[in-house]
C-alpha cells in the first residue's frame, strides 16, 4: 500500500513544480528543427516517468537502442498494463507523442505537457474521432515527430498479445516513415495482477530492428500487421525464457 501512495503521489505532486519549465516551452517557436524542440519538451517527461519507475521499486532492462533511426519513425508496443507509456518514456531514448482518451484533457498540467509531446486524443464515443487519429498521427509524423501505438488497442494485463489491428500500418504508409517493433514485458505485474496496488516487478523492453520507410510502402497492411505483430511475439518468448 506504500508504494501505491508513494507513486500516486509523485504522478500528481511532481506536477505542480514543472509549470515554470511548462510556461518556457509554450514560448518555444514551432519553427524550430523538431527534433531540437522534442528533445528540450522531453526533459520533464522523462524525469517524471522515471521517478513514478523508481517509486514502484521496479526494475528496467532495455535492449536495442541502436536500432532508433534518427527522424520521425512510428513506434509500436504491444500494450500490458497502465505503466506501459511511463516505462517507455524513461527507457527509449527518443522523444515521442502517444495516443491518449480524450478524457485526460481535463487534467491540468498534464493534458498542457501532452499537447507539448504532440499527443493524439481519441474520443472512444464519437466513431469518426478513430478516423481523426489516423489523421493527426500521420500529421504528426509528417512534421517530423515521433509517435507511438499500441496495435491491440487495450491493456493485455498479462494475459498474453491480443490480436493486432491495421490503423498503425495505413499511418506509417500514409506518413511514409519507418516502423520500429517494440516488445514490452512485465509491466502488468505493477498493478493490474495486484488487485491495482503497486509492486515492484522486473521489466524488459526489446527495441527491435526497424521496417524501413520503403519496406513499409511495398508490403501490404495484412503483411505488415503480420510481420509486426509476429516479430513482437517471438521477442516476448524469447524474453520469458531468461530467468
Amino acid at each position: 500500500m506504500l508504494k501505491t501512495i508513494r507513486t500516486f503521489s509523485y504522478l500528481f505532486g511532481y506536477l505542480p513544480f514543472t509549470i515554470r519549465r511548462l510556461m518556457k516551452v509554450k514560448k518555444l517557436s514551432r519553427e524550430l528543427d523538431p527534433e531540437v524542440r522534442d528533445l528540450y519538451v522531453d526533459e520533464v517527461p522523462r524525469i517524471w516517468a522515471t521517478g513514478i519507475m523508481k517509486r514502484t521499486g521496479s526494475t528496467i532492462s532495455v535492449t536495442g537502442t541502436e536500432h532508433l533511426p534518427a527522424g520521425p519513425v512510428l513506434l509500436i508496443s504491444n500494450h500490458e498494463g497502465n505503466f506501459d507509456i511511463p516505462v517507455l518514456i524513461s527507457a527509449i531514448p527518443k522523444p515521442f507523442g502517444f495516443i491518449s482518451k480524450v478524457e485526460v484533457k481535463k487534467l491540468p498540467i498534464i493534458n498542457d505537457w501532452m499537447d507539448e509531446m504532440n499527443c493524439v486524443f481519441i474520443d472512444r464515443s464519437d466513431r469518426r474521432s478513430a478516423m481523426n487519429v489516423l489523421e493527426d498521427s500521420v500529421g504528426k509524423l509528417r512534421q517530423g515527430h515521433t509517435i507511438i501505438i499500441f496495435p491491440e488497442g487495450t491493456r493485455s494485463k498479462g494475459a498474453g498479445i491480443q490480436e493486432f489491428k491495421s490503423g498503425f500500418a495505413k499511418i506509417a504508409q500514409d506518413a511514409t516513415v519507418p516502423i520500429v517493433p517494440i516488445a514490452l514485458l512485465g509491466t502488468s505485474a505493477i498493478m493490474e495482477k495486484n488487485n491495482n496496488k503497486i509492486q515492484p516487478a522486473r521489466i524488459q523492453v526489446n527495441i527491435l530492428p526497424p521496417i524501413d520507410a520503403e519496406t513499409v510502402q511495398l508490403m501490404t497492411r495484412k503483411q505488415l500487421v503480420d510481420h509486426a505483430e509476429t516479430k513482437i511475439r517471438q521477442s516476448i518468448e524469447l524474453m520469458q525464457l531468461v530467468p
